[in-house]
């Protein structure tokens, strides 16, 4: 089959590589425990293909016209289960009858933090996910504190699942080659996946210090308390890189204390 070209405006890298497709659908299907599937960005089919083969209740989410036109005549069997429509923009809670589902793809690179962001967003529907990045994403979801690219993602996407690296994948297993590393990585959603704090004070605490790396977070956190004085934890003395995951869920619990004062 001649398949259109990729589009800019998609972010489209086609994985032509089928046994790195092969093994991205291993390491999710090998683990997920429930049937169903939801692929994001399918594409040409490369990983759809695999996906059929292991027989799980597969849908498929496309928002280009021409890649719903080629799935269609591939896969004819999956027609009803192709969601012609930005991942972005679909209603996650209907899918699949409001039953958990594993997610996984060779995601858009240009929305690949604000899938990992709805993902978070819809946790309760999605124990499990495995997918293609840039390997530059992938290794700031993986990171942890001190390193040079941990930061929001890092700790947003940790507070509710466990994060591995799986592989690095070459630009010419693409057509078009993208100019940059890609990675895979899976994310396991931990078992208890609600923070001990208001969680939206966190994610505001998050992204404000990291906003603000260089700075101690007794600078950063002025804004969430009465008083300078208010600060004197040693907590407040570091920098956002120097903090675990569990630092920010104690600087969140801190700050909620100090403001029912």
């Amino acid at each position: 089959m001649k398949y259109p070209g990729a589009k800019k405006s998609f972010g489209q890298h086609f994985l032509n590589n089928d046994q790195i497709a092969m093994g991205i659908v291993d390491a999710l299907v090998d683990e997920l425990d429930i049937p169903n599937v939801l692929e994001v960005g399918p594409g040409r089919g490369v990983l759809t293909h695999h996906l059929i083969g292991r027989k799980v209740n597969l849908k498929v989410v496309e928002a280009d016209r021409d890649m719903v036109a080629v799935l269609s005549k591939t896969f004819p069997d999956l027609v009803d289960n192709i969601i012609f429509q930005d991942f972005l923009k679909t209603p996650i809670e209907t899918l699949f009858d409001g039953e958990e589902f594993g997610l996984i793809g060779n995601y858009p690179y240009n929305i690949s933090s604000q899938i990992l962001f709805k993902m978070v967003q819809y946790r309760d529907k999605i124990p499990l996910m495995v997918g293609m990045f840039q390997k530059e994403v992938a290794d700031r979801v993986v990171s942890k504190e001190g390193s040079k690219v941990y930061g929001v993602v890092s700790v947003l996407i940790q507070a509710y699942y466990e994060c591995e690296y799986v592989f690095t994948v070459p630009p010419e297993s693409f057509d078009p080659p993208p100019r940059v590393m890609s990675a895979v990585i899976k994310l396991r959603r931990k078992k208890n996946h609600n923070l001990p704090c208001d969680e939206s004070l966190f994610k505001s605490i998050v992204k404000i210090s990291f906003g603000q790396r260089r700075k101690m977070l007794r600078n950063t956190m002025k804004q969430f308390v009465n008083s300078a004085e208010d600060l004197t934890d040693p907590l407040f003395t570091k920098r956002p890189e120097q903090l675990s995951l569990e630092d920010f869920v104690s600087l969140t619990q801190r700050i909620e204390a100090l403001r029912k004062i």
